[in-house]
């Protein structure tokens, strides 16, 4: 199949690698225009872009798909498909058509459940216990075109939003080069989504990552993982000093006033609403991630302080 590739790094990159390994002509990359990056500010191209111009592929960067001239310098590529992988943006009707097989998406989650742009971390955070990839027909709703195939897998009780993320994206690679054989051997079929079953992932936002010491333990246990590795668990010290909470494991059998300290050598236990939670790596203000005794020894924190959740630090 001859098709154009559209997506962002970072999920895009392992499904543009398949695409590249794979018998299928990759025509261009498309994908959006460099941003300022590191402390200095300074533009750089992506490792997206950096891996299409080692293999010799036209790299588009256009501020906006809308425009004609935008379609039009598609067309001149006569592609069989576009395929898409979290290109940032909503395509309209012109670009969505231009291709004889139109547009595909790889999107990662079992569709219809978690529409929209945080679908791995809104699993993570409501205890799902499988997810994994979609590849659909794109239409104009969000997420909403037939299914040609899915790819699931189990989400672990240690997975991170982040350590997942990785896993999809390999996974939906191999999904995308299987989606594009179909089509070349003419055996693609697809499958409307059950509207009524549809769940929302709404963009994340660093507010979301605050804690809430009133919820369960269960609950806060899977946001942190949730929250890994952005925006971060953001609790508060007794001096209302910003903490991230990195790791943390569930300890049922204690409970308390909520944020209040249970226990504090060999181990950090924090009370929830319901249960308790070991805070097992944290990140202080200003430091670096470590392990929460280690920051104990320095913080000098007894039984019965508290811990205040994010919204309460200075």
């Amino acid at each position: 199949m001859r098709c154009i590739f559209m997506g962002s790094p970072p999920f895009a990159m392992p499904v543009f690698e398949a695409l590249l390994e794979s018998g299928h002509v990759v025509l261009a990359l498309v994908t959006q225009p460099d941003k300022p990056r590191g402390r200095g500010r300074e533009i750089v191209p992506s490792d997206l872009v950096l891996r299409a111009r080692e293999a010799g592929i036209p790299v588009l960067q256009p501020e906006s798909t809308k425009t004609p001239e935008f379609g039009q310098a598609l067309r001149e590529f006569e592609p069989d498909v576009l395929l898409v992988a979290s290109y940032g943006e909503i395509l309209n009707t012109a670009v969505l058509e231009l291709a004889p097989h139109g547009a595909l998406n790889v999107h990662g989650s079992i569709l219809p459940r978690w529409r929209g742009a945080a679908p791995i971390q809104r699993a993570v955070a409501a205890g799902d216990k499988l997810t994994g990839v979609s590849v659909q027909r794109m239409v104009l709703a969000l997420d909403a075109g037939d299914i040609q195939l899915e790819r699931v897998i189990p989400i672990e009780g240690t997975d991170t939003s982040g350590s997942l993320f990785d896993k999809l994206a390999v996974l939906g690679g191999e999904a995308a080069v299987e989606a594009l054989c179909e089509l070349d051997q003419k055996r693609a079929s697809y499958t409307p989504q059950d509207a009524q079953a549809a769940t929302h992932a709404p963009k994340l936002r660093k507010p979301e990552g605050q804690v809430d010491w009133n919820l369960t333990a269960v609950h806060l246990e899977r946001h942190v993982r949730a929250m890994s590795p952005w925006p971060g668990a953001q609790a508060a010290t007794p001096d209302r000093k910003p903490l991230i909470i990195e790791q943390a494991r569930l300890v049922p059998d204690l409970s308390g006033e909520p944020g209040t300290l249970l226990e504090t050598s060999p181990r950090l236990v924090v009370a929830c609403a319901q249960g308790a939670l070991e805070l097992v790596t944290v990140k202080p203000a200003g430091k670096r991630a470590m392990e929460a005794g280690a920051w104990l020894r320095g913080a000098r924190l007894e039984v019965g302080a508290r811990l205040f959740g994010g919204t309460e630090a200075k």
